[in-house]
Formats: C-alpha cells, sequence, structure tokens
C-alpha cells in the first residue's frame, strides 16, 4: 500500500441509511464534512421504517430538516387506527386509536413536543437524508463495501473497501470510523463487539404491492391493519397472519406475513411464485374489484440483539448495527436518528478542542442502554399480541377445534361473554405498541457527560415506564417541552427551539442574571459557546401558558444548563455564590477538560 493509494478524510461513515445519513448531516450543521460509503446502489428500494416519531423529528428540527420531512410524509391523521379484521373489505373484529389519537392520551402527546407523529417510509427518508449531506460537502460512494479495517496508530483508522463498479480494491484513512452498516454490520464484526442475543422468532416475509383500496378507507383509517381468518382451512405456512401496513395512502402497501409462533420456517419455505403470493393478498383485501401489482418481496428475521458496547477507540457503531429487533412500537429508525444526533456534537466538539477525547466515552455509556430498552420493547410488543391470537383459536392446529373457538365469541351465554371480555383486555394489551410515549421520551443518560454529583437521587420511573412520558429536568433527561412567547405576541415557540444547534444553553428567569454573566464568562474561558435565555414576567421570552414554571423544577434565579443534544446537563435550584465558578467546573467534568 502506497500514499497515493490511499484516500484521506477525517470522517468516514460505513452506510447510508437513517444512522449514517442522519450522522452526516447532522456533523454537517458543525460544518463537518468526510466521506459516506454503502455496498447499496442507491437509497432503500423498499419502505421498510416507517414510523417516525416526535423524538426523531425533534432531532431532524434541530437542523432545519423537520419541514421537509413533514412535506414528505403522510400526516398524522392517516395513522388514527390500528385495525383487527377478517379482510380489509370484510368483517371488522377490533380496532385500537394509535399515535397519540387516543383520547385518554391525546393531552400527553400534545405536551410532550412541538413535533408530531408521521408516517415516513424509508424510502423518502434517506433520499432526504443524503441530499442534505451531499449538498453539505459530503462524498458519497454507493455500490462501495466496507471489508476490513486496521489502526496503525491511535487516531489513525485504515479501512479496506471494495468498488463493486470498478471492481477495485483501494483504502480510505481517517480519524474516525463509524458503523452504521445495518444488521449484518461487517464493522461490528471485525471489532469483535459481542452481541448479546436471545432466541429470534423466526422469518417473517414483506410483500409490497401497489394496490388502490381508497374506497375502502373511508370508515377504516389507519396505517396498520391485523387481517387474519382463524376459521379458513390452512394455506401457505407462511400466511399465518398478515400485517397491512399503508405505505403510501391509500394505493401502495406492505403485506408483512407472518408464520405461526414456533413454526421456525426456512428462508426457502417462504419462496413462492408471483402468483401464489398475490393470491394471498387479493385473499388478505378480500374485494375482487381491486387491482394488485406485485413490487417486491423480502425477508427478515425477527432479532432480539444488542451490542454490549457501541465503540471501540476511534470507531464506533451505532443503528441496526448495534441494536437489531422487530418493527414494534416504531422504534427503529427514530433510535438509529437519536443515536447519530448524540455523537455528532461530542465528535465535533472533540475535533474542535472544545472537549477532551473521553468525552467520547459517553457515547456508549448513554445510547447503549437505550439501545437495550429498545430491543427489549418492541419483542415484547411482539408477544403482547398473543393473548388475542389465543383467544381467536389461531394457536390451535386442528381447523376444526379453531372454528369452535372462534364460534364462542358469538355464544349469548355465560361462555360467550367471557371470550368477549377475554378478547377485549387482550386487544387492549397490546395498547403499549402504540402508545409508547414512555419508551419514546424516556431517555436517562448516566454518563461523565452529564453532571449529577449535586443533585441527589434521581426521581423514581413512573410505574408504566412504555405509556407514560416522565417529564423532568433531573440533568440526563430530555429538556420539556412548553410553549413561549415574546412579551408583544409573536409567532409562538418550544423551548427546545432554545437550545441545541450545536451549542450549550443556559436558560434562567427573573432574578437569574448572574447566571447569563457566568455563561458570559465562562464561554470566554472555555472557547466554548454557551447560549443563555431568561423565561418568565418581563424576559427574553414570556411563559405564556405559566406550562414552563411548572416543569423547570428549579426556582426563578436558578438555572438550567443544556446540552447542544438537548438533554439536560446540570442544574441549580438556584441561585449560589460564585456561579461562574460552579458552572466552569461543570462545564470542564461535562468536557473532560
Amino acid at each position: 500500500m502506497t500514499e497515493s493509494a490511499v484516500v484521506k478524510t477525517d470522517l468516514l461513515i460505513v452506510g447510508a441509511g437513517p444512522a449514517g445519513a442522519g450522522l452526516a448531516c447532522f456533523l454537517a450543521a458543525h460544518g463537518r464534512t468526510g466521506i459516506i460509503i454503502a455496498s447499496a446502489p442507491g437509497t432503500a428500494s423498499t419502505p421498510r421504517a416507517h414510523i417516525t416519531s416526535m423524538a426523531g423529528l425533534e432531532c431532524l428540527r434541530d437542523i432545519g430538516l423537520e419541514q421537509e420531512c413533514l412535506s414528505a410524509a403522510t400526516p398524522s391523521k392517516n395513522m388514527e387506527h390500528t385495525r383487527w379484521c377478517r379482510t380489509m373489505a370484510g368483517e371488522e373484529y377490533a380496532r385500537l386509536y394509535s399515535w397519540g389519537h387516543d383520547p385518554k392520551f391525546m393531552g400527553a402527546y400534545k405536551s410532550a413536543s412541538p413535533c408530531n407523529h408521521v408516517d415516513l417510509p424509508q424510502t423518502l427518508l434517506e433520499p432526504i437524508l443524503t441530499r442534505r449531506a451531499v449538498h453539505s460537502g459530503w462524498k458519497l460512494r454507493f455500490n462501495t463495501k466496507f471489508v476490513s479495517l486496521t489502526r496503525p496508530a491511535p487516531d489513525v483508522v485504515i479501512a479496506t473497501v471494495y468498488d463493486a463498479l470498478m471492481n477495485k480494491t483501494y483504502h480510505i484513512q481517517s480519524r474516525f470510523l463509524f458503523g452504521c452498516d445495518g444488521a449484518r454490520s461487517q464493522v461490528v464484526r471485525e471489532l469483535g463487539i459481542p452481541l448479546a442475543k436471545k432466541p429470534g422468532q423466526g422469518l417473517a416475509l414483506n410483500v409490497l404491492v401497489r394496490a388502490d383500496m381508497s374506497h375502502l378507507l373511508a370508515n377504516r383509517t389507519g396505517n396498520l391493519h391485523w387481517v387474519v381468518r382463524p376459521e379458513e382451512v390452512d394455506g401457505p405456512p407462511w400466511a399465518w397472519a398478515v400485517v397491512v401496513r399503508m405505505v403510501r395512502p391509500w394505493t401502495e402497501w406492505m403485506f408483512i406475513y407472518l408464520p405461526a409462533p414456533g413454526a421456525d420456517l426456512t428462508a426457502e419455505a417462504m419462496d413462492a411464485t408471483e402468483e401464489e403470493y398475490v393470491t394471498q393478498v387479493k385473499l388478505a383485501i378480500g374485494d375482487d374489484s381491486v387491482k394488485v401489482e406485485l413490487l417486491d418481496v423480502s425477508k427478515w428475521w425477527i432479532n432480539e440483539v444488542v451490542a454490549e458496547y457501541y465503540s471501540d477507540g476511534s470507531v464506533f457503531c451505532f443503528g441496526d448495527a448495534t441494536h437489531r429487533h422487530p418493527p414494534f412500537n416504531g422504534l427503529g429508525s427514530n433510535t438509529c436518528i437519536q443515536d447519530a444526533f448524540n455523537l455528532a456534537w461530542k465528535v465535533d466538539y472533540v475535533m474542535s478542542g472544545k472537549a477532551g477525547s473521553q468525552l467520547l466515552d459517553s457515547f456508549s455509556k448513554e445510547r447503549q442502554p437505550v439501545g437495550v430498552d429498545v430491543i427489549t420493547r418492541a419483542n415484547q410488543g411482539l408477544r403482547d399480541h398473543i393473548p388475542w391470537q389465543l383467544l381467536l383459536g389461531m394457536l390451535e392446529p386442528d381447523v376444526v377445534k379453531r372454528r369452535e373457538i372462534l364460534a364462542e365469541l358469538d355464544d349469548p351465554g355465560e361462555k360467550g361473554r367471557k371470550r368477549r371480555q377475554e378478547f377485549q383486555a387482550a386487544i387492549q394489551k397490546t395498547e403499549t405498541e402504540f402508545h409508547g410515549l414512555g419508551i419514546e421520551m424516556n431517555q436517562r443518560y448516566i454518563s461523565d457527560a452529564v453532571f449529577q454529583a449535586d443533585q441527589g437521587p434521581a426521581p423514581p420511573l413512573p410505574e408504566d415506564t412504555v405509556r407514560t412520558h416522565q417529564v423532568s429536568t433531573y440533568p440526563g433527561r430530555r429538556l420539556p417541552h412548553a410553549w413561549l412567547n415574546t412579551r408583544v405576541p409573536g409567532k409562538r415557540l418550544s423551548t427546545i427551539d432554545l437550545v441545541g444547534k450545536g451549542k450549550f444553553c443556559l436558560l434562567t428567569g427573573p432574578g437569574g442574571q448572574a447566571w447569563k454573566d457566568a455563561a458570559e464568562a465562562v464561554s470566554q474561558t472555555l472557547a466554548v459557546k454557551i447560549a443563555t435565555f431568561s423565561i418568565g414576567w418581563k424576559q427574553d421570552y414570556e411563559d405564556v401558558y405559566f406550562e414552563w414554571a411548572k416543569l423547570r423544577e428549579v426556582d426563578e434565579d436558578g438555572c438550567l444548563l443544556v446540552r447542544p443534544d438537548r438533554f439536560v446537563a446540570w442544574r441549580s435550584e438556584g441561585l449560589i455564590a460564585g456561579p461562574a465558578q460552579q458552572l466552569e467546573e461543570v462545564m470542564r467534568s461535562i468536557l473532560s477538560l
């Protein structure tokens, strides 16, 4: 390997999905560019991930991409329900409000964030991210496979890559390498990162079709529809149940076929002709007038896997490379984006000399526990569907017995009443999949990049950590959202719009001028920008609904120090003696200076 055979860059990202392209966008917002390589010939060709949560959108909002995402996405109103039915056109067994549309959860969703859930398929999200990255100066090389890496020095990573178009192997030297190369991550294998695995739950089959069902959805609005026919004579082993997922309303759909639990089918057992796939799709639709065009067929493993750590020296792995799980709760791409948002500012601060290299150790400490929570919840979300499947007789192998069980639901007597009540309770049990505000928003960071030494014990977790959003300014928690305005009202803005954008931020209130002065002094001393805002009566911004006063958990003359990723880094309940000295100590600790 000669000097001329090596391409040099500070930053090399392996993978151009939501994790890799998202990281490039966030780094570009800090003025950082480099090279992205991806083995695929282009952006995602099938929809894959689709739920974009408020937590994911908040990150994209920080760099001005929210509106472009909203323009491409299907609005939240089309995600109103999840349904259980015999066919798309036929009888309905049950439905639940979804994604914040339930009246009993709606207030919690509206108060949690200025953003809303939308349906944004990966086929639309990836082009938005890669376009922003390239327009910001990143070099994107598709058809380029990562092969291996060596590290001849602490700040030098040399990746061997293969260009499939040129049939050429070459080398890329970088200071940092980011493994965002998906569920079969070669970067993770190269590093030998241990993976904590639980038994998988087999293969699933995605059948992507174009089928205009607009006439069926007027009274069936929703983006997820469980289609089951327990009384039918057995069909193909891969077609035990199907989740019909809206891709674009109401003409493009993903039919996600699930084999019976424990069936343990091979990939070959899921192979069928185009005619056989279309036949099963038409059975699920239940309306012969609907024309079906097959677009794609793919298979995927139902995994429960998380890496034991996410970084090794100057190599970082995240996204599906480190957490692999079924799509229940819509956590996948959102977690990838939040992984990237957490890491980007830390890389920039270290490269700028604003922080010591130890700051990067906080990435794995903060995000790996999130990955554990995510893969656990997503798989539990899948298991939560077993009770209603039992009550419909779907797990009974004998078709005659299945019909007997199903008939009990029609029984007007005690037997039918009991089964109907149990079925209703079983459907309600799945509510945690569609109203998981807590699992989406309750991240709790514990690392040296958060100053908790003077804070006392953290608030106890809510009883229901999946559905309940715990709003807190305890260091390591997401900054709460509250709507603000100016004294003479203009366009309202959220507290989260004051913070982020690559800077630390200090929030205070009436009587907190000393904190603003301290922040200015520390900014100059450390050459690290700390933006400051006071909120309250006749301050920089008005707490017009008096919500911030309820959420901030500090006095008017106290302060909150917020990191560039909008997580609380430290807080002081009130004004203290020597605020500049204390603030400098906190900043030095967080930044490993």
